[in-house]
Order: structure tokens, then C-alpha cells, then sequence
């Protein structure tokens, strides 16, 4: 896994090419659509679309998903699962050999049809098979399965071919065999009317066909394709709807046998999902462009509206960005034209902005298709929320134009102003194509580069041309950056042959730039930091440069990718760089050491990442892929140690041992069990970091201090002082009724005194009246015979100041201690010195020792002569310590001076 990041989950996924499901709970009173979006499904209330549950992570992608009024089943390779409440998992059965691409449930039994065409029947709650019915694939190919209405134990199989059988699975019998049409079967679903069933062809034909005495009753065609689902109102009208492959919806009148009504563009990609709710005048679609749609049918000439959407990108995004400060929103486009905002707090806060069109007005009435207006994919855009409430606050370049569209991120809508330079400003034998744009930090002006050389300046409010930078042009090869500071001074622009030019804000003061930078490589892109003065220059060999755009001078150039960089973002506190490159590896950077500190690889090309403002999350975009994953920065809920790894142009040798981090899911980390044995465990696990364990000492040469609080040393010398202070004006008064208690011996631990009687303790004092009773006096008495220091040490620890300043204290013969105690004390003393450990500890003792027994030292010759030895050893000490000090103040003070 990385070191930073951590898998948090994944936005912007609704559905895919595997058909919806619908399902009435009786005990909720309402229907639920299920959607696949890839190794899980999603479940929806169908009144609004709101998201219920996600299911767990499958081993792979879902091939098959339907369900019944108890359980979900979903088919994922040859293995099948069952699950309660759209994320519970309650059965799993395996037996088949090839992929399964068809389920069916049959009352208490389940039906699966693989790829080689064998059909097996389960026991649901026991998980046997109950059936199991080999076809031979060259003659009959099941493509579709349904149980007709009514017909007790038999199920209609259509094949490849075109031909159909009608068996009974309890008797496994063959019963009927049907013609067909010439086409492959696609669709099979039963009509309101018994006997009578829709199937959907290949050829486009829609057949109704009677079962009982097998005629057809009425034939269509669609013109667009073949037949990809089919479904009947149950709410009085006669009506069937059918879906096609380019996203066109026909309501057929089956009274009178003709066009209904049709419903063009009803999505983007084919209509694979198609189910009418039950007694309501309401049906739902998925398509494969990521969307789930409601219609109800309140329209005059049976005309059908959408009623509620929930969709995503229908195109891989290709840039992400968060907006505003907070880092809830982030605004992704891509190469279906549109913006979108997902929120990073709840999926119900995720809006549409639309799509770019050149005619906006005029395909809001109806008067023109989305096709038809609709711009080129969004290459580049810019958003600054500072006057977001008043005009629009993020633009849009487009593939090949040089017009700018504007955005609302309050409105979520698109602007009505297109930012274009004027004619005599661009030149007649260049087109202009915008290569770069941003967005001043106040949100008042936008500014652009051009392929031509071109920077131009407009107004956001009223989308006027206010100036260019440069005489004629400002550079001249294309602009490839553009940033501004905080305080809109200077306007930095990169262009791509590695000039960096710093241009006054005004235009009319920026006919010359303020000061130019010349780079080694060409410049691909600026990404620059909203708070420091830090810019981030991706060059065309792979590096990337840090400029300070106070100094105009490069800080730092980092080197290390071996391909192209797709995207870079500052940390909030500007301490690190992320780079993501097309080799699949994405890098962090230490921007004060300049060496990477993270780094991994994933199987999927990163196309565009974002840091959120509060560094909470990071967002990444992936190539093929229509989703926005976030990452959890790990350093803000856990401690992360960080040091230097192997840059990324590091050999392939060294590379190979990077972990290869899978992308985030829609719902976290568990998943399915990939065998009997481990049911309950989940499908992956987020490794720990190991905690970190400091040593007491990381090496012997070196001084060492204690881990014990400043308090519990620092006021030794000043004891008597805080006891006069402390001291209360008035003595204690004694309750009147005491309550019982037991004496404490003083420590920082609680422990009672326990001794049995007042007179036992003065026979003790008397009988050894040369030596401290004190539990610290002995332990020094121990110390006299093993000189093992190591408990004296650590009792004296546990000890609070003012124990210690009284154990200290009772060291001395006249408060019944002894010299042998003293000197053995200063033993303990000189054991701290040459350990080079709890160096302030040993300081702090020693001064109060002096302070207490300095006349008893003075008079003593063997105290006298010891303490001399102590000062050597405490001499010895201090110059090691002294002389990393003094080294690292003149390394200090000598860069100062560069």
C-alpha cells in the first residue's frame, strides 16, 4: 500500500452495460432498482434515485444480476452469489465451469445457464443443485430464459439461432420446440396477456407470439438496431416499450398497432436496462453511459418526460479540481463535454452543471438536438469561488477553439458568455487555440494564452475583452502556463520552448515583462499553489521545476519520472508535490529535501489528480475509466514515517518491488468470499503501519534525555520557594468525624501504607538507626552489594519533586541516613553520566544533592574525593554534547550566509 494514502472510495459510478433490476418490498411499501457498476451493484429508491446500499467487492466483474422479493443474485465469472438487503451475503454456489450469463429465479430455485450452454436449477437455501441439463452448444445456444406466466415448472428458452424450447425443469422434460424468426434471440419477457410473449431479435424485429397455440400475434420493427430490452405498462394502457443500441426508447400502442410515442436521445449509449414499475405509470432505464433515468408518462398523445436522473460521466473524465476552500465539492469534466460536482460527503450532493453547447437557449426550448450544438470535449478548465455568488466562476477551454465558455458553480448551469479574443488582436494567418488559462484569485478576470503567443485578459462579469499582455505577442512560441499571485502584482506565463516571463497585472503597464527565466526544456504545464508563491513548472523531459514567484528564481528541480507527467498538485501546506505519469506510478515529493517520499503504482494510468484544500482526500482520474477516486491522507488519523525512496527513473529492478495499489471501490474495502473456508473474512485487507518504537538510546557515543515530563524535574532547586507560596494562611481543621482511611507512602503511584502497628516502626528505626527506612534508602542499600543501579534509577523516576527533594533529604546522617548512603547516591549519579542517558535527570539530581548536602560534603574527605571524580565524568559528558551543538550552530549560521 502507500505510505500516504489510503483506498477510500470511489465517485461517479451509476451503471453499466448489465441490465437494472426491480424490486418490490413489501415490508417498505415501495420498489427498489439495482445497478451494476462493475464488481458491485447499487441500490436505489426508485421516488428519487437515492442511493440505499452498495453491495461488497466481487472477486471480478458482474456478468448477470436479477433478484426476487428475498435476495439479489448476482453472477461473477462461474461462481454465483446471493444477497440480503443489497449488501448482506447470504449464499454462494458454485458447480459451473464456464462464465455464467444467465439467472433466473424460480420460485425456492434459482436457474443458471453458462457459456457452454449447461443449465443448472439450485436449492436456494441449501445451496444443492437440484437439476442440472447439458445442451449441446454447436445445436441449441441459450440467449435468453423466461418463465411464462402460469405455466407451472416449465421455462422458454430462446437460442443464437433463433429457434425456442419450452421445457419442465421438475420432470426435465423436453415439451415444445418453436421455429423462430431467422435471428438471434435477445429479449424474452411475458405480456400482461397469458400465453402471449415479447421477444426481441437480433434483426430489430419484435415478435408477440402465443405460446398456447403457437401464432404470432402482432409483429414490429425497429429501425434502429436490435431489440436490447423490452417491458409492458401493467397500469391500464396497452403499451410496450422497447430500448435500442443508440439510445432511442419507442412506446408501441399494442391496440392499435403502431408508434405510440418515441423518445430520442434518451441516453447516450445503448438501452440495456428497461423495467416498468408495477401498477404505476412509471418505467426505468440504465444505459452503458453511466446513467439510471425515471419516466412518467403525464404527457398529452402518450407522451412520456423524465421524471428523476442519477448519472455520471458517460466519458472518462479527464480533469478534476476542488472548489471552494471547505473540500466537500470537486468539479470534474471530460470528453463528454459536461462538468459535473461530486461531493466528497454524500453522493445526494452530486449535481450536474450540463453539457458545453454553442446554442444554449435554443436547445433548452427543443428546437435543436444535444448532437447537434454540442462543443468539443473540455481539455482544460479554471474555478475561483472568491465572487462565485455574483457571476460565473469557472471556465472551460475546448479541443481545437479559441472560444472560453464560462460556468456558474452556484447556478450549475453554464454561462452565457464565451470568452473570444478579437480579431485584430490574434492575427489573420494563425488560428488562436487556447493552450492555458486561470482565473485571478479575486474571480474578476480571466486570463488566457494562446497557441499564437497570445495573452488576453477579460472581464468574469461581463465577459469583455480588458487588455493583452506583450506589444504584440507575448511569447513566441505557444503559452503552455499561466499563474497569478494573492495580491494580482504579476502574471507568470511559461511557453514551450522554457521561456518563464513575469508580466505586470495591468496590461496597460505589461508591454515588457518584468523579468524573464529561462529553463533548460520546454514547459507542458503550470500548476501553482493558492496560498505560497510556489509554482510547479512540468517540463517536456520529464522534470519539473519550483519557482518562487517573490524571487523569480527556480528553488528546486526535481528528476525522476521516466515518462510523460499528467498532472501535478501542492499539498495545502505546500510541503509536498504529487505527480502522477503515464507509466502508472504516482510520486510524492518532499519539496524542502527535494527526494520523493512515496511512490506506487497502479494498473491504470493516472490522467489528473487534486489535492483537497483541508487535506483530507486526493482525487484521481484514471484512463478508461468513469469514475473519481478518492484517496484518505493517512498522515491526518495515523503517524506515517517518511523517509527517501527510489526516485522513479530509478532501473526496472529497483521498480520492481512497488506495490501495486488497487483503485478504491464504491463502498470501502470488503468483499465477497473467494472460498467455503473463508466466508466471513474479507476479500482484502488494509495493511498497518508497524508503530514505530523509539530506542532509549540511539547510540552509545551520543546524550540522551529522559521521556519524563519538564515538572517532574525542572522545580527541584526551587522546592522550599513553591512550599512557602503554597503555604495557607490558616492551619487544617480536623473533621469532626473523620472518615476511615489507610496512610499513603508518598509516590506517583498510590500505595498504601500498611504497616501493622506505630510501635513495630520505632523498634525497625531503632534497630537500624544508622540507615534511611525510606523504601529509596533500600533500595541504595541493595545497590551497595550488586552495583545494579537500574532500580534505584527507576524508583527514583516514579518519584514527584517533592518526594524526591524528601528522599533526597533523609540521605544525610543526621535525618537518619548515613555517608555510605550519600556516597553510594553519588555512585548513582556517576552511573547516569557514563550511560549518557536521562541527562537532564542526572543534572537536576546532582544540583539538588549539592544544594541539600553541600556542608556535609565539604567536611567529608571520601565524599570530597569522590565528588572530584564525578566532575571528570561529568566533564566527559557535556563536551560530547557540546560538540554537536557548536556543529550544527555553525552549519546553521554558515547557511545563513549563502
Amino acid at each position: 500500500m502507500s505510505r500516504l494514502f489510503a483506498k477510500n472510495r470511489a465517485l461517479g459510478y451509476v451503471s453499466n452495460h448489465i441490465p437494472l433490476c426491480v424490486r418490490y418490498i413489501q415490508r417498505r411499501k415501495d420498489n427498489f432498482v439495482h445497478t451494476c457498476v462493475g464488481n458491485a451493484f447499487h441500490t436505489y429508491s426508485c421516488g428519487n434515485l437515492a442511493l440505499i446500499s452498495v453491495s461488497g467487492c466481487h472477486p471480478s466483474d458482474i456478468q448477470v444480476l436479477c433478484g426476487d422479493s428475498n435476495l439479489i443474485y448476482t453472477a461473477c465469472e462461474n461462481e454465483i452469489f446471493a444477497w440480503k438487503r443489497g449488501f448482506e451475503l447470504k449464499h454462494v454456489y458454485r458447480g459451473h465451469v464456464r462464465h455464467v450469463h444467465l439467472l433466473l429465479p424460480f420460485g425456492k430455485h434459482l436457474i443458471s445457464v453458462d457459456e457452454n450452454s449447461n443449465l443448472i436449477v439450485w436449492e436456494i437455501e441449501t445451496e444443492e443443485v437440484f437439476l442440472e441439463l447439458n445442451f449441446q452448444e454447436t445445436q441449441f445456444s441459450i440467449s435468453a430464459i423466461l418463465h411464462p406466466s402460469s405455466y407451472t415448472n416449465k421455462v422458454l428458452l430462446g437460442s443464437q439461432k433463433g429457434d425456442l424450447q419450452l421445457w419442465n425443469l421438475h420432470a426435465s422434460k423436453f415439451i415444445y420446440s418453436f421455429k423462430g424468426w431467422g435471428s438471434s434471440v435477445l429479449v424474452l419477457q411475458q405480456s400482461p396477456a397469458i400465453d402471449v410473449v415479447a421477444i426481441g431479435l437480433a434483426s430489430g424485429q419484435i415478435i408477440l407470439h402465443n405460446l398456447k397455440y403457437d401464432q404470432t400475434v402482432v409483429d414490429f420493427s425497429q429501425e434502429w438496431g436490435p431489440v436490447t430490452a423490452l417491458a409492458f405498462r401493467s397500469d391500464g394502457p396497452p403499451f410496450m416499450i422497447s430500448g435500442s443500441p443508440v439510445g432511442h426508447i419507442v412506446v408501441w400502442d399494442l391496440e392499435k398497432r403502431r408508434v405510440a410515442s418515441q423518445l430520442r436521445d434518451a441516453h447516450a449509449g445503448a438501452v440495456t436496462g428497461l423495467q416498468c414499475l408495477p401498477n404505476e405509470p412509471v418505467f426505468v432505464t440504465s444505459s452503458p453511459d453511466n446513467s439510471l433515468k425515471t419516466w412518467i408518462f403525464d404527457q398529452p398523445n402518450d407522451l412520456a418526460r423524465m421524471l428523476c436522473v442519477k448519472e455520471g460521466h458517460s466519458l472518462p473524465p479527464l480533469i478534476v479540481r476542488f472548489h471552494k476552500s471547505d473540500g466537500k465539492n470537486m468539479v470534474s469534466a471530460g470528453g463528454d463535454s459536461s462538468l459535473r460536482v461530486f461531493s466528497t460527503v454524500t453522493e445526494r450532493f452530486n449535481k450536474s452543471m450540463g453539457r458545453a453547447t454553442y446554442n444554449r437557449n435554443a436547445m433548452k426550448k427543443g428546437k435543436l438536438l444535444v448532437s447537434s450544438v454540442l462543443m468539443p470535449p473540455v481539455t482544460m478548465f479554471a474555478s475561483e469561488s472568491a465572487r462565485g455568488k455574483y457571476w460565473d466562476d469557472i471556465i472551460c477551454a475546448h479541443s481545437g477553439l479559441s472560444a472560453v465558455t464560462t460556468w456558474s458553480f452556484e447556478k450549475l448551469c453554464m454561462g452565457s458568455h464565451k470568452l473570444v479574443p478579437p480579431d485584430e488582436a490574434v492575427g489573420k494567418d494563425r488560428k488562436s487555440v487556447v493552450t492555458s488559462l486561470c482565473l485571478s484569485h479575486c474571480g474578476n478576470f480571466a486570463i488566457i494564452g494562446y497557441n499564437s503567443g497570445h495573452i488576453h485578459r477579460f472581464n468574469m462579469q461581463s465577459g469583455l475583452h480588458r487588455g493583452m499582455y506583450g506589444s504584440l505577442v507575448a511569447h513566441d512560441s505557444p503559452v503552455r502556463g499561466l499563474a497569478t499571485d494573492n495580491l494580482n502584482k504579476v502574471v507568470v506565463s511559461g511557453e514551450a520552448t522554457g521561456i518563464v516571463k513575469f508580466w505586470h497585472f495591468n496590461p496597460k503597464l505589461a508591454n515588457a515583462p518584468l523579468n524573464e527565466l529561462v529553463l533548460s526544456e520546454g514547459i507542458s504545464y503550470f500548476r501553482s499553489h493558492d496560498e505560497a508563491s510556489l509554482l510547479a513548472v512540468i517540463m517536456e523531459d520529464f522534470s519539473l521545476c519550483v519557482i518562487d514567484q517573490d524571487t523569480h528564481s527556480v528553488v528546486r528541480k526535481l528528476n525522476g519520472h521516466p515518462n510523460r507527467i499528467t498532472d501535478a498538485a501542492f499539498s495545502p501546506d505546500a510541503r509536498w508535490l504529487i505527480t502522477a505519469s503515464m507509466d502508472c506510478l504516482i510520486c510524492v515529493w518532499d519539496i524542502p529535501s527535494g527526494k520523493p517520499v512515496d511512490i506506487f503504482r497502479m494498473d491504470r494510468a493516472c490522467t489528473s489528480l487534486a489535492f483537497s484544500p483541508n487535506g483530507q482526500y486526493l482525487a484521481t482520474t484514471h484512463v478508461d475509466l468513469l469514475g473519481i477516486y478518492l484517496w484518505s491522507n493517512r498522515s491526518l488519523y495515523s503517524h506515517v514515517s517518511l523517509h527517501p525512496c527510489p526516485s522513479p527513473s530509478a532501473s526496472a529492478s529497483s521498480l520492481e518491488g512497488l506495490p501495486l495499489v488497487e483503485l478504491p471501490v464504491a463502498m470501502g474495502e470488503s468483499g465477497v468470499p473467494r472460498s467455503e473456508d473463508d466466508l466471513d473474512e474479507s476479500l482484502s485487507d488494509e495493511g498497518k503501519e508497524p508503530e514505530y518504537v523509539s530506542p532509549e538510546q540511539i547510540a552509545e557515543n551520543m546524550v540522551t534525555y529522559s521521556s519524563l515530563a519538564g515538572s517532574r524535574w525542572q522545580n527541584l532547586l526551587n522546592i522550599d520557594i513553591i512550599r512557602r507560596k503554597n503555604k495557607p494562611i490558616k492551619p487544617p481543621e480536623a473533621p469532626k468525624s473523620a472518615p476511615f482511611f489507610l496512610p499513603t507512602i508518598p509516590s506517583l503511584e498510590p500505595q498504601f501504607d500498611i504497616k501493622p502497628d506505630k510501635n513495630d516502626e520505632k523498634e525497625a528505626i531503632k534497630e537500624s538507626h544508622l540507615y534511611s527506612t525510606t523504601i529509596f534508602g533500600g533500595f541504595l542499600l541493595k545497590s551497595v552489594e550488586t552495583c545494579d543501579f537500574a532500580a534505584v534509577l527507576g524508583k527514583l523516576k516514579s518519584l514527584g519533586p517533592t518526594s524526591i527533594d524528601y528522599e533526597v533529604g533523609s540521605l544525610s546522617p543526621e535525618n537518619g541516613g548515613s555517608i555510605m548512603l550519600m556516597l553510594q547516591f553519588l555512585k548513582l549519579i556517576e552511573y547516569m553520566f557514563q550511560s549518557k542517558r536521562d541527562y537532564e535527570l542526572s543534572q537536576a539530581y546532582l544540583g539538588l544533592f549539592l544544594k541539600v548536602h553541600g556542608r556535609t560534603i565539604a567536611v567529608n574527605a571520601h565524599l570530597r574525593e569522590f565528588s572530584k571524580k564525578l566532575q571528570k565524568a561529568q566533564e566527559e559528558c557535556w563536551n560530547a554534547l557540546q560538540e554537536k551543538i557548536f556543529f550544527c550552530l555553525c552549519v546553521v549560521q554558515s547557511l545563513k550566509t549563502l
